[in-house]
């Protein structure tokens, strides 16, 4: 225990996706109250855990054995997805003394006391406090804060464990998520992020996502508003006439594709077709003609061949993504998919991996180029390698090449007169506002 201080030390470690990433702030925001929440060494680390693909369990379980290694004196605690796996007998976890599942996060406080008094194994299930008592009051160390405003999912992907983790969609209610975003704001948070399992379930008693939207943009002091990653059909026209009609809403969406071939995206239970997906493009095009794309894709998901895969390359080029995650369909006990035949051989994913990262980079270095010579807004978050970078309103990476006077949170126009297939890099032209 921490000798010469009434007040033990509490480490947390994050894993996984931005409704994660919340989690553990408002789980800092808790601990504050009764521990030392500390950056260094500690007398209890919790690690917050995803289990969505086995390189993410691997990742967690990698940070565990590091740390019994190099503070074995200190206690851990495992909550969140892969706890909540573990429980479902979805996985094996060695490593920690107390595991909690998600619905322990919001009591947090509570699984901390108990793990510094002995105590071992699973925590038994809990109930859910709602999403209205879910907030944070900072984002330590960020200019973008996340704001949960939805949680779990109502589908069943063949792929994922999400909705055996996670439970069925919940929504934050529109009151709820404005008092939270007004706190950030008022604490010197000019962006706000919306996150959530599935943003496209957002259904509150009192709205929807367009509507959400709608009065998050009249928070004074907010400057930019963003969506998290959301499904093809939350996509609505009025969602987008609302993203239309004012600058502060910010011209990116990132919209999960998966595969780019209809009898892949039926294995895989993803409930729309390539014809819909390209659909939302154009919606979004017809409104926002400046607007820029993000998209997860899955390569060597069971039974997808030469040609399924030639379709996604198709699409991939045919948006021209400024952002495109690209995963390894990872094999997950419990999941329908994992039962289905024909499964890819590791080496061709690997293969097709590299084949859609080199079409991603050509895709993007000929976006950047588009760029040069134009003015962007610039939100300006850290300085890295010697000089300030931060992103445009359209998810552009951008460095400054020359800052002084410059700091984070300060929001700057930039001529840009470098483009790579990794970021821009430009002048300050003017200073759109400071803090």
């Amino acid at each position: 225990m921490n000798a010469g201080n009434t007040r033990p030390r509490v480490g947390l470690l994050t894993f996984g996706c931005r409704v994660n990433q919340y989690e553990t702030q408002m789980m800092r925001g808790l601990l504050a109250t009764t521990f030392d929440v500390v950056d260094g060494k500690a007398d209890l680390y919790v690690v917050n855990a995803c289990t969505v693909t086995s390189l993410a369990e691997r990742k967690a379980r990698q940070a565990m054995r590091r740390l019994r290694r190099e503070h074995p004196g200190a206690k851990i605690v495992l909550v969140g997805c892969l706890a909540d796996a573990v429980a479902q007998s979805l996985t094996r976890v060695e490593g920690a003394g107390l595991l909690g599942g998600n619905a322990w996060k919001g009591r947090i406080d509570e699984v901390v006391t108990r793990a510094l008094a002995g105590e071992h194994g699973m925590l038994p299930d809990a109930e859910q406090i709602p999403l209205a008592q879910e907030r944070i009051k900072e984002y330590r160390g960020r200019v973008r804060a996340l704001l949960k405003v939805q949680d779990g999912c109502s589908l069943s992907c063949t792929f994922c464990r999400t909705t055996q983790v996670r439970g069925p969609s919940r929504s934050k209610p529109i009151a709820a998520a404005l008092s939270e975003a007004c706190s950030l704001v008022q604490s010197g948070y000019p962006e706000i992020v919306f996150a959530g399992i599935n943003l496209a379930q957002y259904a509150p008693p009192d709205g929807d996502l367009a509507e959400l939207v709608q009065s998050m943009l009249k928070v004074d002091g907010l400057r930019r508003l963003r969506l998290g990653s959301i499904n093809p059909y939350g996509i609505t026209e009025r969602l987008v006439k609302v993203f239309s009609t004012d600058h502060r809403a910010c011209p990116y969406f990132h919209i999960p594709l998966q595969s780019g071939d209809d009898v892949v995206l039926r294995r895989m239970e993803r409930g729309y077709t390539t014809s819909f997906y390209r659909s939302r493009i154009s919606l979004i095009r017809r409104f926002i003609p400046k607007a820029t794309f993000g998209a997860d894709v899955i390569v060597g998901f069971p039974g997808e061949g030469e040609a399924a895969f030639a379709r996604t390359c198709e699409i991939v080029e045919e948006v021209g993504f400024a952002n495109l995650h690209i995963f390894r369909y990872s094999r997950r006990d419990g999941t329908f998919a994992a039962n289905l035949p024909n499964h890819v051989q590791e080496s061709k994913k690997r293969e097709r991996v590299e084949h859609l990262r080199e079409l991603a980079r050509a895709i993007r270095c000929d976006l950047h180029r588009r760029f040069l010579g134009s003015e962007e807004e610039v939100l300006i978050e850290e300085r890295r390698d010697g000089k300030w970078r931060g992103y445009t309103h359209g998810y552009i990476d951008t460095y400054l090449l020359k800052g002084d006077g410059v700091a984070a949170g300060d929001e700057v126009t930039v001529k840009i007169e470098k483009a790579t297939d990794c970021y821009l890099e430009g002048v300050i032209k003017d200073r759109t506002d400071t803090r």
